[in-house]
């Protein structure tokens, strides 16, 4: 066996003993995931909207929540960016991360945090990565509102899960309590509760139809500044509803 074969086959040992993996990732040459169930994931979804983010992020802070294997952090890194944080609550995906930065020499630290616990880290960042979390979480509202008072500065790139109704209602302000009908509209900003599991996870716990998804990001204070693909915004911090509270400091 040559030396190349055997160093590709020590490779494929060590990322198999790192397994499972959710994020597909190249290392050293070696696919992490090549038989993911969507395919080349996340780097099929990223060169949809990777136009949005700026080739040279010149030095720029960077944090990535639920960073998994770490993917959209070591993008932000090989575009330049300053700082790149990710975090996750899971240690086996952590685990990965760092494997991968150890092997590729991408400059990312990983520490495990759950979203909920933003406000430990004490800084925002230039950009925030929130892709692929929401719909996994029990508090979903507070987790944007502990972003938004926490942690983003300037910018989020989000994802999240959607079905249901795809258009975007034009919605009043107010409506009286007699008002019953709107509520049968299909395009009305709904929040789909799964009880058990749903694609066979049972983290899936809440997954809005479009009209909720954006409403629900204006209403915790960002701005929908590009929507380059279907369930992507890249939002920039705005102002907080008038209603809002500001979350509790949950550390």
């Amino acid at each position: 066996m040559d030396a190349g074969r055997k160093a590709d086959d020590d490779m494929e040992h060590r990322i198999a003993e790192l397994g499972p993996w959710f994020q597909n990732i190249h290392v050293q040459g070696v696919p992490t995931a090549p038989d993911h169930f969507l395919g080349d994931y996340p780097s099929f979804k990223w060169h949809g909207f990777k136009q949005v983010v700026p080739e040279d992020l010149g030095g720029c802070s960077v944090l990535d929540v639920g960073c998994n294997a770490g993917f959209y952090s070591f993008e932000m890194k090989k575009r330049n960016a300053g700082r790149v944080l990710g975090i996750d609550a899971d240690p086996h995906y952590l685990r990965q991360a760092r494997f991968v930065a150890e092997q590729t020499g991408l400059d990312v630290e990983f520490r495990q945090m759950s979203v909920y616990e933003v406000g430990k880290l004490g800084e925002k960042f230039d950009l925030v990565i929130f892709m692929g979390v929401l719909y996994h979480l029990r508090h979903p509202l507070l987790a944007l509102d502990l972003l938004y008072e926490h942690v983003v500065g300037e910018q989020m790139l989000f994802q999240c899960l959607q079905r249901g109704d795809e258009r975007l209602p034009e919605i009043q302000e107010n409506y009286d309590f007699t008002e019953w009908s709107l509520f049968d509209q299909h395009d009305y900003p709904k929040l789909f509760f799964v009880e058990e599991r749903y694609a066979s996870d049972p983290t899936n716990w809440f997954i809005p139809n479009t009209a909720a998804m954006e409403a629900m990001l204006r209403s915790s204070g960002f701005v929908i500044e590009a929507h380059p693909e279907r369930e992507v915004y890249l939002c920039r911090r705005g102002q907080r509803h008038y209603a809002v509270e500001v979350p509790p400091q949950i550390c």
